[in-house]
This record gives structure tokens, sequence and C-alpha cells, in this order.
């Protein structure tokens, strides 16, 4: 796991840049602290900052092949690697040692752009290839690993994060008409192509580009398909089992210290019971951890997002895999000095406190000694875990549902801050849904589910992946979700409603296949999302530097926000009618969200263009 960032530019020689390459690897040194590489020519510059993962000799990085044409930096972990060198092997390539970075060149040199689809992981790399003048950026098919690109003419320069595309002296953070919709009407989710900064886009997830004098071509390599599911109930819930277990095995091979996240639920669950299962095998014992608040049992608040808290369910299963477990306790006032932190890992504001307590979360792990963890990501997207999909009122809403509508949101801004905001949070959800594939036969319903589970695909669940990514791999830490291994997605998609919902409860499905495996009290538990604090200390606490912020003639906030309605919800925080964003951020998420806006223009000198 890593972090890879460069330039190509044909029309000057890219080594009188000459203090690009450390800034670009400064840049990205949390992504990558264990080593650091770089590969120039005239057209190309390549930078690597490496996480050792796996074969600490042999995957250094940049890696050339064999001739020395194709140079390869790679961010990612393949799953299938040992079938992938077998199939090489027997085509006469030979290997150095055992990483997974060394079989995606011979991939590529054996089989070109067509060894993408052939890969089974979470990657995003760049290929340039000396005698061809090309460059070729790809990204996995779900989105787990970031990839960003801007391009000026004939330069193009790449990132695994945005701020190592600022370092290019052509680049600077500016924000534009749609950059600032994104960031007040859409925020923290943003559009699948955007990087928010004016001319710095993301490679969507499942795509490939190729960069040569020419031009730019977009090639997608894996998209969902439309198919009648065929196979009965039983072999439904025997084949979802065989997915679902087959990922996480594949995911558990490491060459460092790996554990998983326990936070009680179905899904971090059957992870950590795999886990232990595979671990306890080879007489090793699995060690786990959950994250809490200080006295937050004390101010939980039961709702249809967040119906029961984590504490005993999590020891539940400790007792049952017999794991070695760690709860992370976070203070409220560390939990709001690490937002700034968390938005300079994004690159951007974000979810607040879900961030910042994730990125302390993971730090925590990080010092414990563990760098590979596995998470219980997006099995609620696939399998419909959320509320709104249950609810009818909500799921046959005509809007994105984990953010029903823009007029909270501009209600708290300054009259004319915003023009056509409304058509432009719309045009991006139906041009989502109508993007959905669908079949003939499907009914008004099953037609809604497909728009839903790729609405939930392209933009929450990428939203959840991004702050996955970004607060773990700032302190290092590799965080692997097989939840999202692509097999499950096209089986998911294709999975009739009725089978999703056994029993008409959410992720139905998953919990019958898995029945006879965790105690009764898990399997069947409703829903809870991640953990956040229910303190009122971090209420308040958010709150007055808020309104230090809009007293504040230096800060940006002003200009964008009403102070009068800001103040009515300091006044009468629990009158919100609904989330701001997700299942999660409500009054004090809103709070802070303002003040990462605050630090985000601040930090990164952000310019309104």
């Amino acid at each position: 796991m890593c972090g890879i960032a460069g330039t190509i530019d044909f029309t000057r020689d890219v080594r009188e840049m000459s203090d690009l390459p450390g800034r670009m690897a400064q840049a990205l040194t949390r992504r990558g602290p264990d080593a650091e590489g770089v590969y120039q020519d005239a057209c190309a510059l390549l930078v690597h900052r490496r996480l050792i993962v796996v074969d600490p000799e042999g995957g250094s990085q940049p890696m050339t092949s064999p001739d020395g044409n194709t140079v390869l930096v790679y961010n990612g972990e393949l799953y299938n690697t040992d079938e992938l060198r077998r199939a090489l092997t027997d085509l006469g390539h030979r290997f150095r040692g055992h990483s997974d970075t060394e079989v995606v060149l011979h991939a590529y040199l054996a089989w070109g752009c067509e060894a993408f689809g052939k890969l089974n992981g979470i990657y995003a790399f760049a290929i340039w290839e000396k005698d061809k003048r090309r460059l070729t950026l790809c990204r996995d098919r779900l989105g787990v690993k970031p990839l960003f690109y801007a391009r000026r003419g004939k330069m193009l320069v790449f990132g695994s994060e945005q701020k190592a595309i600022l370092c290019h002296p052509e680049m600077r953070a500016q924000l534009d008409e749609d950059g600032l919709r994104s960031i007040l009407l859409l925020g923290p989710a943003r559009p699948p192509f955007s990087g928010v900064f004016h001319g710095i886009r993301s490679v969507t997830p499942g795509q490939y580009l190729v960069f040569d004098e020419s031009g730019l071509d977009y090639h997608l390599y894996w998209k969902l398909i439309a198919k009648e599911h065929t196979e009965t109930l039983d072999q439904t819930i025997e084949h979802t089992r065989f997915l679902i277990e087959d990922a996480a095995k594949r995911q558990l091979v490491s060459d460092v210290p790996l554990c998983t996240f326990l936070s009680g639920g179905l899904d971090s669950s059957i992870l950590s019971m795999l886990a232990a299962r595979e671990m306890n095998a080879k007489g090793e014992t699995l060690h786990t951890f959950s994250v809490d608040y200080r006295d937050n049992e004390k101010y939980f608040t039961k709702s249809i997002f967040q119906p029961n808290s984590d504490s005993a369910y999590i020891q539940t299963m400790v007792d049952a895999i017999g794991s070695t477990h760690h709860t992370v306790v976070l203070e409220q006032d560390e939990l709001a000095r690490a937002l700034m932190d968390a938005t300079e890992a994004r690159d951007l504001p974000g979810m607040a406190d879900v961030d910042s307590s994730l990125l302390l979360f993971c730090k925590a792990v990080k010092d414990a000694g563990f760098t590979v963890c596995q998470s219980g990501e997006c099995a609620d997207e696939l399998f419909g875990g959320y509320p709104w999909y249950h609810r009818e009122e909500i799921l046959f809403e005509d809007c994105f549902p984990w953010s029903r509508s823009t007029a909270l949101r501009q209600s708290l801004l300054h009259d004319g801050l915003i023009r056509d905001g409304e058509e432009f949070v719309r045009a991006h959800y139906a041009c989502t849904c109508q993007s959905a594939p669908k079949l003939d036969s499907d009914s008004p319903k099953d037609a809604r589910m497909r728009e839903m589970f790729v609405l939930n695909l392209q933009w929450f669940m990428a939203t959840l992946l991004d702050r996955k990514d970004r607060t773990s791999m700032y302190s290092g830490l590799e965080v692997r979700v097989p939840f999202c291994d692509h097999r499950i997605v096209e089986y998911a998609y294709n999975m009739p409603w009725s089978m999703k919902a056994l029993d008409g409860r959410e992720k139905g499905i998953v919990r019958k296949a898995f029945e006879n495996d965790l105690p009764e009290e898990i399997t069947w538990r409703k829903k809870s999302p991640y953990p956040k604090t229910f303190s009122p200390v971090y209420t308040q606490i958010v709150a007055d530097a808020l309104r230090e912020k809009m007293h504040d003639k230096t800060s940006i906030l002003p200009q964008f926000f009403r102070w009068d309605v800001l103040e009515d919800l300091m006044e009468h925080p629990n009158d919100l009618p609904e989330p701001w964003y997700g299942q999660l951020m409500r009054t004090p998420q809103i709070f802070a969200y303002l003040l990462q806006i605050d630090h985000w223009f601040r930090t990164y000198d952000v310019e309104l263009i």
C-alpha cells in the first residue's frame, strides 16, 4: 500500500523541475512511510512512497520491466496474485520476488490493457512506456484506492491525493462554481469524476486512461450488467456465503501484523469470525479493535439510524471467537482538534467528527503495532442495510436518500451565493439513476432498487471508501474491505430484493448465510452504523469554535453562511428534522463541517474563481 504521483510533459524536460520529485514524495509520506523511489526521463516523472505489506525486498518501486522500457508505480493489493503468477509463468514470465507489484507489471507486459479485467484487488497505478511515450492510469473497479489527475494541454499530472498534484508549479488550489456547489450542497460527497479543486479530476472506478502526444483517451474495463437471477434461494444463500468467505480469506495475506475492526455488527462480526478461524488454525490469535467515546453510554440517544450501542455486542463476539480485543476511547476535545487533520487527510472538508474519530482510531491501531486490518464497509450498500432501502416513503422519493433536500443547506447560505444549486444536485442525481442497467422484466420496485444500488455505489459508498482510505493511510495503516470484492458486487446487483431482504430483514440473505457461525444476538441484531459521539461537551466545543469563526473577518465562513440561522441552530440543536448527510451528520456535525471548510480555505489557500 502506497502513494503514487508524477507528471508527463511533452513540451519540456521534466528534469528541469528539480524540486518536484521531493515535494511530491513529501506530500505522500504518510501514505508510504517506509521507502521512497523516483523514476525520471525527459518526458516522465514517476514518484512512489511505500508502505511495506508484502515482499519487503522484492517490491521496491518504481518497478521497471526486464527490458527497461516499461515503468510501474502501484498503490494497492492484489488478491489473486498466485493465480496470475501461475498463468504468467506458463507464458514464460519469470519473477524475482513474490510481490503483487511485479505481477501487475508482468500482466501488463503479457496482456496489455486486457490485464486490468483479470485483476482482483484494490489498486491505483500508473504505467509509463518509454518507446511509445505513453502513460496509462488505472483504478480498481470499486474505487477503493484513490487516483486523481489534471491535464494542461500536452502535460498531465497525477497523484493518489490532490495534495500531490498541487505540488506541481502549474497547479493552484482554486475553486470554481461547480466546486463550490459540491462543497456546500453535496458535501461531503462529490461527483464521481471530480476532485473538487478546479482542473483536478478523479479517475472513476473501473476506468483507465491513456495519455500520449495525441491526447487523452478514456476507457471503462468494468461496469455493472443487469442479468436475470436464475439460482434458487438455497443456491443463493450458499453462493453468497462462498463469495464472502473467499474474499475475506484472500484478503488475509500479509507479511506484517493484521487485525480486524469489530463493532459487534453483522458485517464486522462475520469478517472477524472468519479471520479468527484462519489464524487459530495456524496457532495464532486474532486482535480486534473497536472505537468508543468518553461518556458515550451516558448520552446515547436511540434513533431509527442508531437503534443501540455496540459494547455488549462486541463482548459477545470477543467471547465467541476468542480474540484479543482493544477498545480505543476517544476524548471530546481531541475529537474536535482532529477535525483539522482529517481535512488535510482528505484534502477536503469531510464527514466532520465521523472522519476525525476514524483518523484517531486508525492511528491507535497503527501505534498498537498493526499495519493491515479488515473492515466491514459496503455490505449495507450491496445488500440493503440502510433504512432508505426499507422505508418506501424514502425509497421512492426522487432524490439522494442520504441528503434528501437542499433546502436546509440553502437556508444556511446567503441569498444569491449559489446559482442553480437545486438544478446542479438534481442533474447529478438524475444522471446516476439513468446509468443503472435494467431489464425489461424489472418491476417498478425492482427498477428502483437497481437505481438505489447504483446511487449508493457511486455516491454514498464512494464517500465512505474515500473516508476509510484517506483517514487510515494518514497513519500508514492499510484497511481492506472484503465486501467490495467485485464478484460480490456483481452478484448482489442482480439478486432479487425478496432474497436480499430475506425474512423481512436488512441484509437478510447475509444473516441467513452465516446464522450458524455467529451468536444469535449478533446474527439478528438490528443494523447500527459506525459509532458517533453523543456528548453535549463535543457539541459545545464545536459550537463555540464556530461562533468565533463567524465573527472572524479573516474567515471565509461569514461570506457563505448566515449567522442568524446558525445561532438559532445552536440554541435549538435537537430541532434538526433529519441528518445533514447520511445517518450520522446532525447538528454538531454541521458545525464541525463548517469548521473544516474554514480550515481548508486557510490551509490550502483556496482561491474562488
